[in-house]
């Protein structure tokens, strides 16, 4: 599986119990503030709350493009388990 396949997998299976908000940082090392989310099979559209330097509230991003994903909500680690994370053994 390649990261563009597990980044689609992130987005695709993104629990309701998790708010649809963070941070996307690109390959390109650019930070994307998001608050919503619409997928597709090579691409991801990101919502900004607020408009980017030149005016842009939505950007699309390919998934093979996603270095990570910050979360900027407090939430306990628990949670994300339903997204397949684990506790170490």
């Amino acid at each position: 599986m390649t990261a563009g396949e597990s980044w689609r997998g992130v987005f695709e299976n993104w629990p309701e119990s998790i708010p649809r908000r963070g941070v996307v940082i690109t390959q390109f090392q650019e930070n994307i503030a998001f608050s919503g989310f619409l997928i597709s099979g090579g691409i991801v559209l990101l919502e900004r709350d607020k408009p980017d330097t030149i005016g842009a509230r939505k950007v699309m991003v390919a998934y093979d493009a996603i270095a990570a994903i910050k979360i900027t909500d407090v939430i306990d680690l628990a949670r994300f388990q339903v997204m397949g994370f684990q506790p170490p053994f």
